[in-house]
């Protein structure tokens, strides 16, 4: 059964009325029908052309989301990086200050020992020196004594 007798079949049971094949109103009801076959497909066209825009939005979002993301990435990458530049320099110039400090300590202990070992040294050169002198005024008497 086709549809034209299902809607003349449908005409007769809802209305009481009995219409033909030939009738005005079939003739509307194919018009009808046709302007909702032809909608019906504008409609599919002017929602494949938004599917498709849609499509291209997202792309261009998600490239746009990304970008994004990368320049963030990278400007959090290059604060980061500041940051552990920073903190290698200020912890390098403390390490270098203190062994600084220690070296200068172990230099002035050093220097403070060199200074008693200089002097012990001193006193023991000039007795030396004075046992020399000693020594030489003895044998000078020695020498002056013998006949």
């Amino acid at each position: 059964m086709d549809k034209i007798e299902e809607t003349i079949k449908a005409i007769a049971v809802k209305h009481g009325i009995a219409v033909g094949r030939d009738d005005p109103i079939m003739i509307l009801q194919t018009i009808n029908e046709r302007l909702m076959q032809e909608s019906s497909k504008a409609q599919k066209e002017i929602l494949n052309n938004f599917k498709e825009e849609l499509e291209v939005s997202a792309l261009r979002w998600s490239e746009e989301a990304k970008n994004t993301a990368k320049m963030t990435i990278n400007a959090a990458l290059k604060a980061s990086k500041e940051m552990m530049m920073n903190s290698l320099k200020e912890d390098g110039e403390r390490t270098a200050k203190k062994i600084r400090l220690n070296f200068q300590g172990i230099i002035n202990e050093m220097q403070e020992n060199i200074s008693k070992e200089y002097n012990r040294v001193s006193i023991l050169i000039l007795v030396s020196a004075f046992m020399v002198l000693v020594s030489s005024s003895f044998s000078l008497w020695i020498m002056l004594k013998l006949p």
